[in-house]
């Protein structure tokens, strides 16, 4: 009977791809590590002093009344988005992809 399952439940792996998904959704972690990193530690330094804040881009806000409105954070996590899409369609490109979903399609 547990072998029964198990011979379903390694057919569900097989048939779903779910190593693979598995195997991408780690890749993505440390992508976006790398990215958050390159954003924050480099990218944020340097757009900062071009924009006169020598304290970086995350400290870049403005005033209304009495609230700080940190302008800076959403321009890093705008750069941040932006990197990471390009890395997602450059690796989608870049190992063919779309030639695999028609080949998929085709059957």
């Amino acid at each position: 009977m547990i072998k029964k399952h198990f011979e379903g439940f390694r057919e569900f792996i097989i048939e779903n791809k779910v190593v693979g998904l598995a195997i991408g959704f780690v890749l993505a972690g440390a992508v976006a590590k790398l990215v958050t990193s390159l954003v924050t530690d480099i990218i944020n330094p340097i757009v900062g002093i071009i924009l006169g804040q020598a304290k970086g881009l995350d400290k870049i806000s403005f005033h209304i009344f009495s609230a700080d409105v940190l302008v800076g954070n959403f321009i890093s996590a705008l750069i941040d988005f932006a990197i990471v899409a390009l890395v997602v369609y450059l690796g989608y490109k870049w190992f063919q992809l779309e030639k695999l979903n028609k080949i998929e399609d085709k059957k």
